[in-house]
């Protein structure tokens, strides 16, 4: 019994340590807090960010906002919520693909000013997921927190399979903390059951959560496999372009389904 109260105990404060790393959301800071495995369980942040953000989608049209208003100010507030942490990475990371030179991508990726390249990643992922949660009339909140679990599920992938280009980086402290199976597959097994949610809602919809489930493990198993393919490993910033990528592009596949 002791264990098992250790355990959810240890839980319930890596899960903190996760919400406070990844958002800001106002929590009581705790000296107990152990920020250095806080990437196993942003999956489980972005499923309770997204569920937040259906509420507030859920109200805002009980209050009768238009659809495309509506979808436009939960972006708003999904950026705001994250403080813009991962659209940062991926404008840093457009801004180093944009360099002819291979030696010189990280250099420029580093630099904390933002490039044409940049401005144009944000702009295109802005739009993307407005335009995408616009045209999803329905199940919003399992898209929101579908999106945003598979997006840092796609980190967490990218971080086991692919090597950190930068020993002293940011998001080097997540290399050494997600090492085997175990601090990846609880959070797969957790998102696999909420895309499974629609056809244990209605035995008729098993193809609509066949294609969820597959759709989010592909795109986050190709984005990151593709910032890899071009950089020849990871940094914190294209852990923050693998899960907005990976969330634009998710909402646009189930686009053809909702």
């Amino acid at each position: 019994m002791t264990n098992k109260c250790q355990w959810w105990k240890q839980l319930v404060l890596d899960l903190g340590a996760s919400i406070t790393f990844y958002t800001i959301i106002p929590l009581p800071y705790v000296d107990a807090f152990d920020f250095q495995g806080v990437a196993r369980l942003a999956p489980v942040v972005g499923v309770i960010v997204g569920v937040m953000l259906g509420l507030f989608d859920a109200l805002m049209d009980y209050l009768g906002m238009a659809m495309l208003t509506r979808s436009a100010l939960v972006v708003c507030v999904w950026i705001a919520i994250t403080g813009g942490l991962h659209l940062d990475g991926a404008m840093d990371t457009a801004d180093g693909l944009a360099v002819g030179d291979p030696k010189r991508r990280l250099e420029v990726m580093a630099d904390s000013a933002t490039g044409a390249f940049g401005a144009m990643a944000a702009i295109a992922l802005v739009l993307l997921k407005t335009v995408a949660l616009t045209d999803l009339q329905e199940s919003r909140w399992l898209a929101l927190s579908a999106a945003m679990g598979w997006g840092r599920w796609g980190q967490v992938l990218a971080i086991v399979r692919y090597p950190y280009l930068k020993p002293t980086g940011k998001g080097a402290f997540h290399k050494q903390a997600i090492r085997s199976y175990r601090d990846w597959l609880p959070t797969l097994l957790l998102l696999v059951g909420l895309s499974s949610l629609p056809i244990v809602l209605d035995r008729n919809k098993l193809l609509e959560s066949a294609i969820i489930v597959i759709a989010g493990s592909a795109i986050a198993l190709n984005v990151g496999a593709w910032f890899n393919h071009k950089l020849g490993g990871h940094t914190g910033d294209t852990y923050g372009a693998v899960v907005e990528w990976s969330e634009a592009l998710f909402l646009c596949v189930l686009t053809m389904i909702f």
